[in-house]
């Protein structure tokens, strides 16, 4: 009888969105949605399944731009009172729909939901959910990971393998500063490989790295072991290839479970269904209207005429349907792969994690079915990759293939024709940083406050959400605004340092509204920096 290896890698990330200028920004919703809807019901799920005993092994990323968010005491604070303002309005819906006893049963969830999530992020995290999530790694239920430092898509730098270096000390640094640890493993942002990455990476002792299926299915090598074991690059860094096919069973936006027409739809809000002097005070000013929570519909067509009341109850049911499917579509093939090769299959499966609660918001409720029936199941184990690389520390060796686990497997994504005009200023950036380090290699006081800005700034230019958004067509003047701040922001260091001066009051105002990384060493991007 054949058993199968479960490998759940989870990865955590938003961008750096943090304006104290404002007294209320829109963009910061991304992470008070990911904490009410992913983080926070994620540490629920986790540490009952460990209170009550069961056994799982998960890894999860957790980028060093949402570390930075999580520990940030001004964002704390605009969070609290976001929960103040959907408790608000959960007690309004209730009222409001008192005559309709589906959608009233809904805004009793909702409500209890917001009102948990205050609970649970005053009292029992005091505001750093970072320790629920660091509990769970001294347990040995997570192993906790990081990214590159602003989650850079790294083949779009190849060129500079500096600033890939920098992306990667500075993201090690910043991971043991919140978790006090140094990880093994390493997250490439998008799951984005080129060859010879794995030679930065081995440089900061990263033992195994994520990837893309291509990475081992278009290696120059033939895998023999295909994707349902790890290979090792000639320098001994592991690569866990995605299992493309399992993963589509979740991830496909054509037939993926979270399609399913009894599950929630996410973008019917309303936010932009009710009057505008109703929803005003919870959406943004001036009349923005944005999302609430508060969705009462099931997934159809937006234009549908027989748009489909959400019921909860249903919908919960056909979590356990779908963590029952998803069960028998492991163990049927660890049947089938467990005849090919000869070890174990090792099934890498990486999801983003916001989609679990967020984007799939009964995901949450679909991942606890599938661990506790794991859980049951003699033939399946779930094993994260450290101890699977214990258990085999020798892998075939292979030369991996460029990758990613975006659309068709490469770098289309992060570079079209909608996006291309970002690089050629983000690498004349990367250039110019470069030069500054060396023209400028031991400044202090205000100089290095200058310096040490001026690499956040390129660091925060080279993030992949900029032109992910911009290809995607959300929010796209934002992200636009973004890259042309950071930009800009770049220049007027170098072209002042250039002159010799610095500009004080634009400095610690910009300090102020972009705190990420206090620590930094501008030096990062010089040839003989080494802070280890």
């Amino acid at each position: 009888m054949s058993t199968g290896f479960v490998g759940l890698a989870l990865h955590a990330h938003l961008p750096f969105v943090r304006h104290p200028e404002h007294p209320k920004f829109l963009e910061e919703n991304w992470l008070f949605e990911a904490i009410s809807e992913t983080y926070l019901p994620m540490l629920r799920v986790f540490h009952r399944l460990r209170r009550e005993g069961i056994p799982y092994q998960i890894t999860l990323s957790l980028s060093p731009t949402l570390c930075a968010m999580l520990a940030d005491d001004l964002l704390h604070d605009r969070y609290t009172h976001h929960l103040h303002e959907l408790i608000e309005l959960g007690e309004k819906e209730i009222e409001r729909t008192k005559d309709h006893p589906e959608m009233n049963k809904l805004a009793h969830m909702y409500l209890k939901l917001y009102r948990q999530d205050l609970e649970d992020f005053q009292g029992v995290y005091r505001g750093d959910i970072l320790q629920g999530f660091r509990s769970l790694e001294d347990s040995g239920h997570l192993i906790i990971l990081t990214t590159a430092a602003t989650h850079a898509f790294l083949p779009m730098f190849k060129e500079y393998p500096l600033a890939i270096k920098a992306q990667i000390e500075l993201a090690m640094m910043s991971h043991v500063a919140h978790f006090r640890r140094k990880p093994k493993g390493f997250w490439l942002p998008e799951c984005g490989y080129y060859p010879g990455l794995e030679k930065i990476l081995h440089q900061n002792n990263v033992e195994y790295f994520y990837a893309g299926t291509h990475s081992i299915n278009l290696a120059e090598e033939k895998a023999v072991r295909g994707i349902y074991a790890p290979a090792s690059c000639e320098n001994g860094v592991n690569v866990f290839a995605r299992d493309y096919g399992l993963s589509q069973l979740v991830w496909s936006e054509g037939h993926g479970y979270p399609v399913d027409g009894v599950y929630r739809d996410f973008y019917r809000d309303i936010g932009y269904d009710l009057d505008m002097d109703y929803i005003r005070p919870y959406i943004h000013e001036p009349e923005v209207r944005c999302f609430t929570g508060y969705k009462y519909w099931a997934i159809t067509d937006a234009d549908s005429s027989d748009k489909q009341l959400y019921r909860y109850d249903e919908a919960l049911k056909r979590t356990r349907e779908h963590a029952g499917n998803f069960i028998y579509a492991l163990r049927k093939k660890t049947e089938t792969v467990g005849k090919l090769i000869d070890r174990e299959p090792y099934f890498t499966l990486p999801f983003d994690a916001e989609l679990f609660g967020h984007w799939w918001f009964e995901g949450i409720s679909w991942l606890e079915e599938v661990i506790r029936g794991l859980a049951k199941e003699p033939e399946l184990q779930m094993m994260n990759a450290e101890t699977y690389l214990k258990k085999y520390p020798r892998n075939q060796v292979i030369h991996p293939a460029l990758s990613s686990w975006g659309n068709k497997g490469y770098a289309s994504v992060w570079v079209d024709g909608t996006n291309d005009w970002i690089y050629r200023h983000v690498h004349t950036s990367i250039r110019r940083m470069i030069e500054l380090v060396e023209r400028f290699p031991d400044q202090t006081s205000l100089k290095e406050r200058f310096l040490q800005h001026a690499a956040r700034e390129v660091l925060l230019a080279m993030a992949s959400d900029w032109p992910f958004i911009i290809s995607n067509g959300t929010t796209v003047s934002y992200a636009e605004r973004r890259m042309k701040e950071h930009i800009h922001n770049f220049n007027l260091v170098y072209e002042n340092m250039c002159r010799n001066s610095v500009n004080t009051e634009w400095l610690t105002r910009t300090e102020k509204k972009t705190n990420l990384f206090p620590d930094i060493d501008y030096r990062i991007f010089g040839v003989d920096f080494d802070k280890n």
